[in-house]
C-alpha cells in the first residue's frame, strides 16, 4: 500500500490534521430552524393570534432578512440591537440575526431611557430592530438619533410605520430565501444579553452559539418532549430574556410549535390555553397563582396541559398543591442565569409532592452543580457556601470586563452570586443572594441600583433596599430610608416614589418606601439587610 494511502488510513497526526470547514460541523441558532425546516415543513412552528407560520415560512422568512441586514453592509460580528416586546416579527429578525453571523443584543424593553442609552453605546450597536410603538415614544426616537443607531421597524397588526424608515415586514417581502453563505464557527459570539449587575450597571454577559445551542436538547428531554410528541409551547414571558428564549430555541429544535402572546393577561392566558391546546405552559409563580384565582378557570377545558414550568422562585405548598389538585397534574422548577443558560438545574415534577421549600433540585442533564467554600473546596451535604455551576452552557465572559469574568469563573467553577446548601439527598436548596438582587415579577433588580438613586434625593440620609415575600411579584422591591435632619416637611412617600420613578425602571421602582428612625448596622457601620428581612418578612402576606 503506498505510503500517502497508509497515512490516510491510519491517520494524521493532530497538528497537521486539516480544519474541517466550520459548516460542516458547525452548530449555531440559526442552524436549529433551518435544519427542523427540512425535517417539520409545513408543521405549525409559531402561533400569534390569528395568524400561523411553518417551519418552511419562518425559515424562509429568517433568511430574506438575514440577506436583508448583509445587504445593508453589515460585517460578521457586528452587533445588532433589539428592543422589542414578543412578536412573530421579533423572532423572525432575531433568527435573521444569527443566521447572517451577526451578533444579537437583546435590550429589555421596560428599562429606562438612560439604562438602554447605556446597554447601545458599551455594546457598540449601530443598526437596532424596535416595534414601532416604542419607536413612537419621543425619549426612544431622541435617543436613537442621538447616538446615531438605525432603526428597523418591527411593525404589527394595525400600525403605521413612519414614512422612510425600514420595517421587518418590508425586508422579508423580498430577497432570497435561502440561507446565507456566512462562514459562522459554532464558538463565535451569538449574543450579548445585558443582565443586572451589582454596580448599579448592566453587565453584557457573551454567550457563543454552541453554549446556548448545549442546553436546547438537555431541556426537551427533562421536560419530555420530542418530535412524535410535537408540544404546544406558551411562550408568555418576554423573549429578550434568556428564560423564554431559551424555551423558544428548544421548542424549535424538536418540532414544537410555540404559542406567542405579547404579555401575560390571566385570561388571555386561558382562552390560548384552550383554543391552542397548549401542552407546556411557562411562567412565573405569581402568573399560576392568577390563573388559577381568574373567574373563567372553570370554564375553559384546561385539559391539554401536560406540564407546567415555573422559573424565578420556588411556590408555597399551599399555591402550588392547589395547582397539582386544580390546574395541571405536573408542575418542574427550572432555574438558570444568563451566565448560565437555562436550564441549569431542575426540581423535577416527580419531587413537587414530597419536598417543600426552597428547592432548586439537581443539575441537569449538561450541567454539574455544587455548593463551593470561600477558598474554592467543594462542601458536602448540610454545608453552607455559594452556589457554583460546571457545563457547556456557561458565558464566554463579561463584555469588556476581563476582572468580573475572572471572579466569576474563580477555582474553575461559575460563580452564581447564591448561596445554598445541598441536602443528603443531593437536592440543591436555595438560601440567599450573596449579591443581594431582588428577583421581582421576573425582573432581576440589584438593589444597590435602587440605593443609589434613593440617596440621590436631598431629603434622603441612608437607604437600604431588599427583596420581601409578595405572592402576586414573588419578592416585592422594598425601600427603607431615614430622612436628613433639615428635609422638608412635606417629604414623604410619594414624593420619593415619584423620584424614583424618574430614574428607574417601572419594575425597579420599589412596592413601598418605609421611613425608619435608623437602619440596623453593624459595629463596622454596614447596613445589616438580614435584620430588616427578619423584621418585616411577612410586611405582604399578613392579615
Amino acid at each position: 500500500m503506498p505510503a500517502a494511502t497508509t497515512t490516510a488510513v491510519t491517520g494524521l497526526a493532530p497538528s497537521s490534521a486539516p480544519r474541517l470547514h466550520a459548516r460542516i460541523s458547525r452548530v449555531t441558532l440559526g442552524d436549529v430552524i433551518h435544519r427542523s425546516a427540512r425535517r417539520f415543513g409545513d408543521r405549525t412552528a409559531l402561533i400569534e393570534g390569528e395568524h400561523r407560520l411553518s417551519y418552511r415560512a419562518l425559515d424562509a422568512a429568517s433568511n430574506r432578512f438575514a440577506h436583508h441586514l448583509l445587504g445593508l453592509g453589515l460585517a460578521k460580528g457586528a452587533r445588532v440591537g433589539m428592543l422589542c416586546n414578543n412578536s412573530t416579527q421579533m423572532v423572525i429578525a432575531m433568527l435573521g440575526i444569527q443566521k447572517a453571523g451577526l451578533v444579537w443584543v437583546p435590550i429589555n424593553t421596560a428599562l429606562a431611557v438612560d439604562a438602554i442609552g447605556y446597554i447601545l453605546a458599551h455594546a457598540e450597536v449601530r443598526h437596532v430592530v424596535i416595534d414601532n410603538a416604542l419607536h413612537a415614544k419621543p425619549e426612544l426616537r431622541e435617543l436613537l438619533q442621538a447616538t446615531g443607531v438605525s432603526p428597523l421597524l418591527c411593525v404589527l397588526d394595525g400600525d403605521t410605520p413612519p414614512p422612510g424608515l425600514a420595517t421587518v415586514p418590508q425586508a422579508i417581502a423580498q430577497g432570497p430565501g435561502t440561507l446565507p453563505d456566512v462562514d459562522i464557527d459554532s464558538t463565535d459570539l451569538a449574543l450579548i444579553m445585558y443582565t443586572s449587575g451589582t454596580t448599579g450597571r448592566q453587565k453584557g454577559v457573551m454567550h457563543s452559539h454552541a453554549s446556548v445551542h448545549s442546553v436546547l436538547l438537555s431541556n426537551m428531554v427533562e421536560w419530555g418532549s420530542s418530535p412524535e410528541r410535537a408540544d404546544v409551547w406558551s411562550s408568555v414571558l418576554p423573549l429578550f430574556h434568556c428564560g423564554q428564549h431559551t424555551v423558544l430555541m428548544s421548542a424549535l429544535s424538536v418540532g414544537g410549535a410555540v404559542v406567542v402572546l405579547r404579555g401575560f393577561d390571566p385570561g388571555a392566558m386561558l382562552a390560548a390555553i384552550e383554543r391552542h391546546r397548549i401542552t407546556v405552559a411557562v411562567g412565573l409563580p405569581m402568573m399560576y397563582g392568577a390563573l388559577l384565582a381568574h373567574p373563567q378557570r372553570a370554564t375553559r377545558d384546561l385539559s391539554s396541559l401536560r406540564l407546567c414550568v415555573y422559573a424565578m422562585a420556588p411556590m408555597s405548598r399551599t399555591l402550588l398543591l392547589r395547582l397539582l389538585d386544580e390546574f395541571c397534574p405536573s408542575f418542574a422548577l427550572v432555574s438558570g442565569q444568563t451566565e448560565m443558560y437555562p436550564g441549569a438545574t431542575i426540581f423535577e415534577a416527580s419531587e413537587q409532592r414530597k419536598r417543600f421549600g426552597s428547592y432548586w433540585g439537581v443539575g441537569t442533564l449538561v450541567n454539574e452543580v455544587a455548593v463551593m467554600g470561600d477558598g474554592g473546596e467543594l462542601l458536602p451535604p448540610g454545608q453552607v457556601g455559594e452556589i457554583v455551576f460546571r457545563g457547556p452552557n456557561v458565558m464566554l465572559g463579561y463584555y469588556k470586563d476581563p476582572e468580573a469574568t475572572a471572579n466569576a469563573q474563580r477555582f474553575s467553577w461559575h460563580h452564581s452570586g447564591d448561596l445554598g446548601r445541598m441536602d443528603d439527598d443531593g437536592q440543591l436548596i436555595f438560601l440567599d443572594r450573596l449579591k443581594d438582587m431582588v428577583k421581582s415579577g421576573g425582573e432581576n433588580v440589584p438593589s444597590i441600583k435602587v440605593e443609589e438613586v434613593l440617596l440621590r434625593h436631598p431629603g434622603v440620609m441612608n437607604a437600604a433596599v431588599v427583596g420581601l415575600p409578595h405572592e402576586h411579584w414573588g419578592e416585592a422591591i422594598t425601600a427603607f430610608v431615614t430622612r436628613r435632619p433639615d428635609a422638608p416637611a412635606d417629604f414623604d412617600e410619594a414624593a420619593l416614589t415619584a423620584h424614583c420613578k424618574e430614574h428607574l425602571g417601572g419594575f425597579e421602582v420599589p412596592k413601598q418606601i418605609i421611613f425608619l428612625a435608623a437602619l440596623p448596622m453593624t459595629s463596622t457601620g454596614k447596613i445589616q439587610k438580614f435584620e430588616l428581612r427578619k423584621a418585616h418578612q411577612d410586611n405582604y402576606t399578613r392579615g
